[in-house]
């Protein structure tokens, strides 16, 4: 089965005629794997939107829905999970704390750290998001053609795995 042609084809073209010497192949599949991410992050970001949530902020109530009941991480615990840095982690929580979303309180293991608690009102609107974002996720995952997601999912690991470790100098990832 090939595949229809689409504008990314036409650049391949004119770097063919232009540098024949250079195999730009791989130009296509990686801009074609960047547009898709911009849409998708687009679409994304629409559904918490409605919920009046940035991205950085729903990662921050995901995290603590996730960590189960009583639903409390230290900032250092968030950070770390969400690979953020400290400074960036306390104006998201400053912001869930003004939206009533969180709240911090004195750790009481280290009276020197807070503990924060996703608040009731944080748990409705991440349970809400969360419940749309599963569907909308649903959604798009239908436009991965049938059969092919397993073997997409195998390629997108192997490629992380495989970047990561080159990144970190760590060869393979193991």
């Amino acid at each position: 089965m090939t595949a229809e042609p689409d504008p990314m084809d036409a650049v391949l073209r004119q770097w063919r005629r232009e540098r024949p010497d250079l195999d730009m192949e791989p130009l296509g599949l990686f801009a074609r794997l960047v547009q898709v991410t911009r849409l998708l992050e687009a679409d994304v970001e629409r559904v918490f939107a409605r919920h009046g949530l940035r991205p950085g902020e729903f990662d921050v109530l995901a995290a603590l829905r996730r960590a189960g009941s009583p639903y409390t991480m230290i900032p250092s615990e968030l950070s770390a999970v969400l690979r953020l840095s400290r400074a960036g982690m306390t104006n998201r929580l400053d912001r869930l704390e003004a939206a009533g979303f969180v709240e911090r309180s004195l750790d009481p293991d280290d009276r020197r750290s807070f503990r924060i608690a996703l608040t009731g009102e944080g748990r409705r609107v991440i349970d809400a998001t969360l419940t749309d974002h599963a569907a909308n996720l649903h959604r798009l995952a239908a436009l991965v053609p049938s059969g092919e997601s397993a073997a997409l999912d195998r390629v997108l690991r192997s490629m992380l795995r495989d970047l990561t470790g080159e990144l970190t100098g760590d060869p393979g990832g193991d």
